[in-house]
């Protein structure tokens, strides 16, 4: 069509043509090859090594957790770009708010792997999404002060089930309880604590005081009795038991002392397992039930920017006579959102949504940085398992054919993006 000489256009693909050759076709050959012969290389093991891909537990873990990536991670970027891509058209800052977005597209999937490792961390003081996590359900659940408290030696109470302690004997009106525990760590008692008191008998009622009693190896001190360098727990909730039946309940003042009515005598004192809660601690985001859905998290805010871009220069072709005409006619937005610009966008979101199929099915950084050893094997995909089996396991030939089977997973879908494509081009 040039008038270019044949011999001069195969000289300047020749480059191309060789690194092609070098970097795909051989090693794709090799790979298919390679699948084909045991782990040393030199037994010929016919179709066992594809055997192994649905007889062994973890490569049908990973193909299974593909399945989960190629069902969700592509659809959540797409249907998060389309809406990111539809409101940037209503705003003065869309320009900040797409380069925002689209701004994990710069950082590598190490990094993305080593910064959600971090938002998913387990420590609340350190993981972002456990501490917005924790600092929301502490809003509405107060934690517990008191969460490894627990009766001493020769102490008054004894343990009642499910983390509550209860006295041995009912209390009598007038005669002080006292209730000492253990376990606290003195930079760990909440605000609002102060020395000790020892109750004062109280005709008619029941008086004591709930406290820390003294440590052994820290200071002097008399046990289970109340001394000057010991401190109350404040906030502390008591309560007053008869025949299964709460009959009086209250809290400790700062000094650890509390008082019940009339109606306590003759009652056994209790103190609830509330008080001894451990503190919420948030979700185990890397467990192994949760491990899979917080990498597609990951991802996603990875891709939507992507997404949304592509979204967005299709969305810049849609007919705005036509979205004018259905506003005039008296359709709402949502109705011009559902029955005009998504059925004009279907190409470009068909495009999208195959080209992270695509993406998701080679996915191996993020699940190789985020998942920790403990949950590795739960979100398992089939690009980690082939790099397992071939450096970890030394199965170079079941390896090859995990790398084969990936090979065939991919080029449906890419002959379709081409072949829609093509078809976009011709109209």
């Amino acid at each position: 069509m040039t008038g270019t000489r044949r011999t001069l256009a195969v000289l300047f693909l020749l480059p191309a043509l060789v690194l092609l050759g070098a970097l795909v076709v051989y090693p794709v050959g090799y790979s298919v090859v390679r699948s084909f012969y045991d782990r040393s290389g030199d037994s010929f093991a016919g179709l066992d090594n594809y055997r192994a891909l649905f007889t062994d537990d973890g490569i049908r873990t990973a193909l299974r957790n593909n399945v989960v990536w190629v069902v969700f991670a592509p659809a959540v970027a797409t249907a998060l770009g389309l809406v990111f891509a539809v409101l940037t058209e209503r705003v003065r800052w869309a320009t900040a708010f797409k380069l925002v977005v689209f701004m994990p597209m710069a950082i590598s999937m190490l990094a993305a792997g080593i910064i959600f490792r971090l938002v998913y961390d387990q420590a609340p003081e350190k993981g972002v999404a456990n501490a917005v996590w924790v600092g929301v359900h502490d809003t509405f659940v107060t934690s517990s002060a008191f969460p490894r408290a627990h009766p001493g030696r020769d102490s008054p109470l004894e343990a009642a089930g499910g983390g509550a302690f209860v006295t041995k004997l009912p209390v009598r009106a007038g005669v002080p309880v006292a209730l000492p525990l253990v376990g606290v760590a003195p930079d760990r008692l909440p605000d609002g604590t102060g020395p000790a008191a020892a109750a004062r008998p109280e005709e008619g009622g029941i008086t004591g005081t709930v406290w820390q009693d003294f440590t052994r190896g820290r200071g002097s001190g008399t046990l289970n009795a109340v001394d000057a360098s010991e401190v109350g727990y404040a906030g502390m909730r008591i309560e007053a038991v008869r025949d299964g039946e709460v009959v009086a309940s209250t809290r400790a003042a700062g000094d650890g002392t509390f008082s019940l009515p009339a109606a306590a005598d003759g009652a056994l004192l209790r103190l609830p397992a509330g008080n001894f809660q451990e503190p919420y601690n948030g979700l185990d985001w890397l467990g192994p039930s949760l491990v899979t859905p917080a990498i597609i998290g990951s991802y996603v805010w990875m891709w939507a920017g992507f997404a949304m871009v592509l979204i967005g220069a299709g969305l810049a072709g849609v007919p705005r006579e036509l979205l004018e005409a259905a506003r005039v006619d008296g359709a709402g937005e949502w109705q011009v959102f559902r029955r005009i610009t998504v059925p004009l966008l279907a190409p470009v979101l068909a495009v999208v949504t195959v080209t992270l199929m695509i993406n998701v099915l080679k996915v191996f950084d993020l699940v190789f940085i985020i998942a920790p050893g403990s949950s590795q094997d739960d979100a398992n995909v089939l690009a980690l398992e082939l790099y397992r089996k071939g450096f970890a396991a030394d199965q170079p030939g079941v390896a090859s054919a995990i790398a084969v089977f990936l090979l065939l997973l991919v080029v449906p879908v890419m002959w379709f993006n081409v072949r829609r494509l093509r078809r976009e081009a011709r109209r």
